[in-house]
């Protein structure tokens, strides 16, 4: 598109929105083939649409979205109540390229009454409502599970599919199936329970499903002391025992104040630098929560925390047909809401709800998160790598990490050790002993800025690629030495952090800055184990080349220092006569027979030089 005709364009949509009446409503957008590619809602439908064209638009995906405009249409509504359900329905029938989805493929089971003479109560992922009346869908299979075995225990309904009538059972049609001998069912079929009491057991059975327990219980009680008076004490009995079953049903359940009869609980979490957000649904009735779920919903154009809730909100309540009257939510909300209102709590039983919502949410991002991280690795470690950049603020992530260590006894055998890693996991290949050459006695500071001389010099001349950062394996005194190379000799732009530790010579706290400054970040989590785990690493490859120095040391012979004498000739010797004090009272026939004439001269001369 030329700039004439994009202006153009512009023009006639400006045109439109100049049209357009200051009342509630939705609005939508077409592209070049006339599709809608995004239905807004507006209290305001003039000032809403207008300013998409007559402000400068920050958001890059809402600028792409503009560029793609082609025509506008838009519906007037009474009330913004309206203007909500208007936008929900409308985005549900044409799918808008442009408007916040649903991310939700799964189909969960939900629970089904048939509308049969003798009904049936079974689980199904198939709705269709001509069939009978659903309760659900339930997302923990095992709660779903848990209700039916419940019914099935109290009011034993009928589990075959034989089309049973009226007429059926009066002429004698059916028999009894393995149900009925075993104590399952009443065999209504074979009138062994009348159709009224069949019925009123499938009543019952609904109001556990529509999560009025508490109504039931008081029913079954005053049923169960009726028939006692009239001392039926035998279907009193049996009701007395379907009042404990679900009464034990109910105190599992229950999490709440029975106080809070009917309300729906929504909170929204964030997917840490994703554009995925997770919005978990409660509903709580009599006290009991009767359905939790959480819904994933992806950003299309950097929608706001309230416009997805707003987007969400109405499409999960008709989902599951909650007709709550009250909302409660973790902020307050600008839209009402069409025949319910929002509350925000503060304290209190309404305020244990939303936060037990936000725990539900937060740990269906924890759950996503390790899954997507299971199917790939890379995934975590350039998570871990993202939240370091933003906890120290560097420049670019910090793929490439280098940590130093030295070792040594009073100053003996002074070595020292540099571990790299990559992509947060270990690179041995780029490990790299030192032994400490200009430093004499136990001097830490000195050896760690011989070291890191060495190391960043040879690394410039080579022209290898710098690390992203340097940690030191101690606080501000060894960040300050380090930094004097790297900054001050080198004049490398390397951030450097520094892991200090406690009393008890344990890591407790990441240092970075100048002058050093304590990050915030806890101990327990995943990415102060990962700096633990590359100080660990780095103590481990110091100590241990440290060790082998020393060994070497430890086993130094006198045979190693005479000139034109092996390794092979001197384990020969020590393997024949065990010990250096008998090969210099060896003769030198004896020195012959066992390395020959040439190398026990050698050796016999170097013994006997006096």
């Amino acid at each position: 598109m030329t700039h004439k005709e994009d202006e153009a364009r512009l023009a006639y949509l400006k045109g439109i929105v100049l049209s357009m009446p200051e009342k509630p409503g939705s609005y939508q957008f077409y592209d070049d083939q006339h599709t809608i590619i995004y239905v807004g809602k507006a209290k305001n439908l003039k000032s809403r649409v207008s300013s998409y064209f007559h402000k400068e638009v920050d958001r890059y995906k809402t600028k792409v979205l503009v560029s793609k405009i082609r025509d506008i249409s838009y519906t007037v509504v009474n009330t913004e109540e309206d203007a909500l359900l208007l936008e929900n329905s409308l985005i549900k029938k044409y799918n808008p390229r442009y408007n916040v989805l649903l991310k939700d493929g799964k189909t969960y089971p939900s629970i089904c009454i048939t509308n049969e003479y003798l009904p049936r109560v079974f689980k199904t992922r198939t709705i269709n409502k001509k069939f009978g009346t659903f309760y659900g869908p339930y997302s923990h299979i095992s709660s779903m599970y848990t209700i039916l075995e419940l019914i099935k225990k109290v009011y034993k309904p009928r589990t075959c599919r034989m089309p049973i009538t009226k007429e059926g059972i009066s002429q004698g049609k059916y028999r009894p199936c393995l149900e009925y001998h075993i104590h399952n069912c009443n065999g209504p079929c074979i009138g062994k329970q009348s159709y009224e009491d069949y019925q009123h057991a499938i009543a019952q059975a609904r109001e556990i499903l529509k999560g009025n327990t508490r109504e039931l219980l008081q029913l079954l009680r005053e049923e169960m002391i009726a028939k006692a008076e009239e001392l039926r004490f035998e279907e009193a009995e049996q009701l007395k025992q379907q009042y404990i079953i679900i009464d034990n049903f109910v105190s599992k359940s229950e999490v709440v104040s029975h106080t809070i009869t009917d309300v729906d609980v929504f909170t929204i979490t964030d997917d840490d630098g994703q554009k995925n957000a997770f919005i978990n649904y409660i509903h709580v009735k009599n006290g009991t929560i009767t359905q939790s779920f959480t819904f994933e919903y992806k950003r299309k154009l950097d929608e706001s925390d309230e416009e997805l809730l707003l987007t969400a909100i109405p499409e999960i309540r008709e989902r599951f047909a909650s007709t709550a009257k009250e909302v409660i939510v973790p902020f307050e909300m600008s839209w009402k809401l069409p025949d319910a209102e929002w509350f925000t709590p503060q304290r209190g039983d309404k305020k244990h709800l939303l936060d037990l919502s936000e725990m539900n949410g937060k740990q269906y991002k924890f759950d996503r998160l390790k899954q997507a991280e299971k199917l790939n690795p890379e995934q975590k470690q350039t998570r871990l790598m993202k939240e370091l950049q933003q906890k120290l603020g560097l420049k670019k992530m910090p793929y490439q990490i280098e940590c130093f260590d030295n070792s040594n006894i009073s100053g003996t055998d002074a070595v020292a050790g540099c571990v790299v890693f990559k992509g947060m996991k270990p690179s041995k290949k780029d490990y790299r002993k030192y032994n400490i050459k200009t430093v004499e006695g136990p001097d830490d500071y000195a050896s760690m800025q011989e070291v890191v001389r060495r190391r960043y010099s040879r690394m410039i001349e080579e022209g290898t690629p710098l690390p992203d950062l340097i940690i030191t394996d101690g606080g501000q005194g060894q960040m300050s030495v380090v930094r004097e190379v790297v900054a001050g000799e080198l004049g490398l732009d390397i951030p450097i952090a520094g892991l200090a530790k406690d009393d008890r010579h344990r890591t407790n706290e990441l240092l970075f800055g100048n002058p050093p400054q304590t990050i915030g970040m806890k101990t327990d989590s995943e990415l102060f184990h990962v700096l633990t785990r590359i100080q660990d690493e780095v103590h481990r490859y110091a100590i241990t080349f440290h060790r082998d120095k020393r060994s070497k040391h430890a086993l130094h012979s006198e045979l190693d220092d005479i000139s034109g004498i092996g390794p092979k000739t001197r384990d020969l010797l020590q393997k024949k006569l065990k010990t250096v004090k008998r090969i210099k009272e060896a003769t030198i026939q004896e020195l012959t027979v066992i390395i020959g004439s040439k190398k026990a001269a050698i050796i016999y001369a170097h013994f006997h030089q006096s």
